[in-house]
């Protein structure tokens, strides 16, 4: 499969020939579902917490005896049934991560890359390198290819003028390519890899 290499000026250069095993896969969206949960369940902080009755502060007395008072059988104030008490089955502090094996993270990368190139969202650049850190210039190369919503993937190294310039985009994502992953691929609509990425990525599969 070739892709045609484009610059961030809107100009091209030349082509780029790509792995089928990679780019070419026919899209499973059950492989990427069990993916993104994985990755949204791995990042939810989980640190909600209520008070049991054993934790809140109340008396331990007996509110009123026993028999003989027509009303219902008590004992302290920290039931759950009672303003201050005690919380019944509420949330706790735990973490909701569970396992997935590797390789099922790494086939639906590839499925979650296939599916960009199969909607025609995927392009390829040459580099991604600003000549200086102004959000504005960088605001307005963007404007030629038309990236409104996209994640951008350099090689092990980013630019750190195009980092930074970056920053202040709304639905601009840049990260190296070490840090690419299925659920920032499909939150944005384009996929921009430059020639360093794709190498990167062509070895990481080998």
């Amino acid at each position: 499969m070739d892709f045609d290499v484009k610059t961030l000026e809107g100009g091209t250069d030349g082509t780029i020939s790509v792995s089928d095993a990679i780019f070419g896969l026919e899209p499973r969206q059950d492989l990427v579902q069990r993916v993104v949960r994985w990755q949204l369940s791995k990042r939810q902080s989980s640190n909600h917490k209520a008070k049991t009755r054993s934790e809140v502060t109340t008396s331990g007395k007996k509110m009123y005896k026993q028999k003989g008072t027509g009303r219902a059988r008590h004992s302290d104030k920290g039931a759950p049934q009672f303003r201050g008490g005690g919380k019944a089955f509420g949330p706790l502090v735990r973490s909701h991560a569970h396992d997935l094996p590797k390789k099922v993270r790494m086939l639906a990368l590839k499925h979650a890359l296939s599916s960009k190139a199969k909607s025609d969202a995927l392009i390829v650049v040459d580099n991604a390198v600003a000549d200086s850190a102004k959000t504005k210039a960088l605001a307005e190369k963007f404007g030629k290819p038309g990236f409104t919503s996209a994640l951008i993937i350099d090689g092990m190294e980013l630019d750190n003028n195009f980092k930074l310039a970056s920053r202040n985009l709304a639905l601009i994502d840049v990260l190296p390519v070490q840090g690419i992953n299925v659920y920032d691929i499909l939150r944005r609509d384009t996929l921009v890899l430059t020639k360093a990425a794709v190498e990167s990525l062509e070895e990481r599969f080998k």
